[in-house]
């Protein structure tokens, strides 16, 4: 009977795809009719919301309904614009509809950015309102008035979308369980942004408790760019339930194009901010359609946004820039722009990549190279962001020239459906510090439960029970060096043996909760006026009352610095600097190295049938005819001298990072055996060994030799002595004490600087140093320091591939057009009375020194 009358209610809302659906419920002639409609099980009500639309409901989003009505969790991946949204919503919402509870929460809806929930509240609310008028729907995030987040803290809506950090905020209030009694559905937005960071591993966690309130609940997870969606599903579900994978392919593909130089001679060989290409990107962009501008970083994104509005002063009107860094309401008027046409031209970082909806865009700009291939396809996917649209187009543009390379490795990984594999943190015990905290102030715990329940999170599932003691004690007693100060004892045993945390320390706790960690930021706001954004601490010690400097697209005067605030006024002249923010220099994926490797086995070959492959002709020739073109399973060596000194170049292109580890540790082990000094320069294709004098490199990298150099064997600890790693982990410390709660961040208003917690952390990293070297926080520092600075993991297996590898040596006479780039490198960060740029010219115009190795 429902079967039928669920087609007959199809058929009946069948409309044009503008008539709304609360219009065609009003038009019905009975309340009789509307209430037959809503005798139907919940399913054939939101397929009858579907079809008001115009709309049918994919095959993707009728097998997530099926699954989440046997009661199963699991994961959509399906491509950007297709519809997941409604996969995971109309699962949820149906299911209410079959058993309305107007008293309680729900669906719980996470995503990883405020500017998401923004966009996702507004399209819930949609349907909510249409199928279900008695189920609010509300955001709670960092953005979310006091008035509101005083309601909520009374009773949730029946649906909540909200953040990580927000959710684990709400976890730690003592009456949090009753409040969260009665979830069914969960839903992880954009879960590949969150799953590789600790962000991840605090949702998990977060999971973990409420499923351990709710057993029944549901948990599914959204993403468009998953290389192991099972991995992935498995960490979102937790341990002990097998997920469903929701997978489909929609038609929808992405078009990667490359804007190409009429003379390749015009784009520099290193570098990621220039502009070269500026007049290129200008005449690419049609002003009469919306356009995205991606960049890789807030400075160049700052630098891009003021050449464009410099170039063409016409379209500053209708031209906006969006970053993290920027005032809470900026971005919501840009993002709003975005929505209804009045911005057509929006020049973005990674703050715009994920899960808003942006349908007016029609084009897409990707300014130097993603660095990955899941980042292009996320970011490629923003261009005409619907469902229904089949091709969508991102157009590359390369700020030097290999970088046209990477464009053409980029576009291969993504025809043969290759993407990162992310890998999350395991059992962080930092993370769980705080969590333990925030349990403690939810309620209590008792420490046999809390375990089992912390390892049914998927990256505690191996966590040992020795370890959770350790984290107890050290909350409990202040471990083995902290026990005479109180402040570290932050878990009380009850007579009963459950802990929990006095009341003296729930604000201050609540106000660092989050793993999100930065270098200390400083308000930017006019004299007198309104906030502008954030600039790292380090900058505004750079700079001089006075100066000028280029942030929030404007050219912005230092006027005085006082009460942790940067005052400014509009400027009349050119700025001299721009903001650089820690991390943003992207090291190259390891997915998209193999891609660039295969690439340029195909050169080497002769196989130039790509558009870059043919542009980077004269490029190929010249590196041929002055070394060699390395082949995919080939080692290039390139021995040269100058008056600098000695170079030794090597190419395994397997990234920045990893190349800065295998630099450091070649330098340790050669100098091991023969007394020398290195100077060091890496980038994403190789890396360089300068010496001042001569020294025997092609011996050294002969092959017996070069098998000993290139031995796992003592790889952490030759590893830790070529490194400062001291000093490194000290630093990393930082992060680790205040996600931990060691070192207080202070109140949102009245926020520590940076240096103030180097100094703080680096106190109690001293103490456990020489006190307590087993101590765990401080043996995740260390790890941390080894993944985060060198990829310890990638450079095993670069080890043992260019273990098996063909070495090809070459002494050249000048730079060739690999090592150039590794040149200027150094070059650059040398102080000189000679400019860097009249240096490597010099050094390209001499012939080199007879080489002595």
């Amino acid at each position: 009977m429902h079967a039928c009358f669920a087609a007959g209610t199809c058929k009946l809302f069948r409309r044009s795809s503008k008539t709304a659906f609360a219009k065609q419920r009003a038009e019905l002639e009975t309340v009789r009719d509307w209430a037959m409609i809503t005798a139907v099980n919940g399913r054939a009500q939101v397929e009858a919301w579907f079809a008001g639309r115009g709309w049918s409901p994919r095959s993707f989003q009728r097998e997530t309904w099926d699954a989440f009505a046997k009661g199963d969790s699991g994961l959509v991946q399906v491509s950007t614009g297709a519809g997941k949204t409604y996969a995971a919503y109309g699962a949820a919402l149906a299911d209410w509809l079959d058993d309305p509870n107007e008293n309680g929460l729900h669906t719980l809806y996470l995503t990883p950015l405020r500017a998401m929930t923004r966009d996702l509240e507004k399209a819930l609310r949609e349907i909510s309102a249409d199928l279900a008028p008695g189920l609010p729907v509300e955001a709670r995030t960092g953005d979310t008035s006091a008035a509101v987040r005083a309601r909520q803290r009374k009773r949730l809506p029946g649906v909540l979308l909200t953040t990580p950090e927000s959710l684990t905020l709400l976890l730690s209030h003592a009456d949090t369980r009753e409040r969260f009694t009665g979830l069914r559905a969960i839903i992880v937005d954009e879960w590949h942004d969150l799953l590789a960071s600790k962000r991840g591993t605090q949702t998990e966690l977060a999971l973990a408790r409420l499923r351990a309130w709710n057993p029944g609940v549901r948990t599914w997870a959204l993403s468009a760019t998953l290389a192991d969606p099972l991995a992935a599903a498995r960490a979102v579900v937790g341990v002990g339930k097998e997920p469903v994978l929701v997978r489909e392919q929609t038609g929808r593909r992405l078009e990667v194009r490359t804007l190409l130089p009429t003379d390749i001679r015009e784009l520099p060989w290193a570098g990621n901010l220039g502009i070269r290409l500026l007049p290129e990107v200008l005449r690419a962009i049609n002003p009469q359609t919306s356009a995205l501008l991606f960049t890789n970083t807030r400075a160049q994104a700052e630098m891009w946004f003021d050449a464009i509005r410099t170039a063409r002063p016409k379209w500053a009107a209708h031209m906006a820039l969006h970053h993290g860094s920027l005032d809470r309401e900026d971005r919501a008027r840009v993002e709003q722009g975005l929505k209804d046409g009045s911005f057509r031209l929006v020049v973005s970082t990674s703050s715009l990549d994920l899960g808003v909806d942006f349908s007016p865009v029609e084009q897409v700009f990707q300014i130097g190279s993603p660095k990955g291939i899941a980042r292009l396809l996320q970011r490629g996917g923003r261009a005409k962001h619907q469902p229904g649209v089949r091709v969508s187009t991102v157009l590359c543009v390369p700020t030097h020239t290999l970088q046209i390379v990477e464009f053409a490795a980029a576009r291969a990984a993504i025809e043969k459906e290759e993407l990162e594999r992310l890998e999350g943190h395991l059992h962080p015990i930092d993370a769980l510090c705080q969590h333990l905290v925030t349990v403690g102030l939810g309620g209590g715990f008792s420490p046999d439960g809390l375990y089992e329940e912390i390892r049914s999170a998927w990256s505690y599932r191996a966590l040992p029970r020795a370890q959770f003691d350790w984290v107890i004690d050290h909350l409990e007693t202040g471990g083995r060096t902290l026990r005479a100060y109180d402040e570290h004892h932050r878990l009380k045993r009850a007579e009963d043996g459950c802990l929990e945390v006095p009341k003296v320390f729930a604000r201050r706790h609540r106000a660092n909760i989050g793993t999100i960690t930065s270098d200390g930021m400083i308000e930017v706001c006019f004299v007198g006026g309104r906030s502008l954004g954030v600039v790292e601490e380090a900058f505004v010690a750079r700079i001089k009352p006075g100066e000028v400097f280029l942030f929030s697209g404007r050219a912005l005067q230092y006027v005085r610095f006082r009460d942790m605030r940067l005052e400014v006024k509009v400027a009349r002249r050119r700025a001299n600097h721009v903001p650089h923010y820690a991390g943003g220099r992207l090291p190259l994926s390891n997915q998209l190295s193999a891609a660039l490797r295969r690439e340029l086995d195909a050169a080497a070959r002769g196989l130039r049938t790509s558009p870059e492959l043919r542009a980077l002709e004269p490029i190929f020739t010249a590196q041929s005819e002055l070394s060699a073109l390395p082949r995919a399973d080939e080692i290039l060596v390139e021995t040269c001298s100058s008056p600098d000194g000695f170079h030794c170049f090597i190419f395994p292109f397997e990234g920045r990072l990893v190349h800065e580890g295998l630099a450091a540790l070649l330098a340790f082990r050669l100098s091991q055996r023969e007394p020398a000094s290195f100077i060091l320069s890496a980038n994403d294709y190789g890396f360089e060994l300068a010496a001042e004098t001569p020294f025997p490199f092609a011996e050294a990298f002969a092959d017996d030799a070069r098998n000993a150099l290139l031995t796992g064997d003592k790889l952490l600890a030759d590893t830790l002595a070529s490194i400062n790693l001291g000093e490194l982990a000290r630093r990393q410390f930082r992060t680790i004490a205040r996600i931990a709660g060691l070192v207080f961040e202070g109140y949102p208003h009245a926020r520590k600087s940076a240096r103030q917690l180097q100094s703080s952390s680096g106190l109690i990293y001293d103490v456990f140093a020489r006190f307590d070297p087993e101590n765990l926080l401080l043996q995740q520092a260390r790890a941390e320091v080894l993944e985060a600075c060198f990829e310890q993991r990638r450079l095993v297996a670069t080890l043992a591939r260019m273990r098996a590898a063909r070495w090809i040596f070459r002494e050249t006479e000048r730079p060739t057009p690999l090592s150039r780039p590794l040149l200027i490198e150094r070059q650059s960060a040398e102080l000189s009375v000679e400019s860097p740029a009249t240096r490597i010219a010099r050094l390209g115009r001499e012939p080199a020194r007879a080489n002595r190795t």
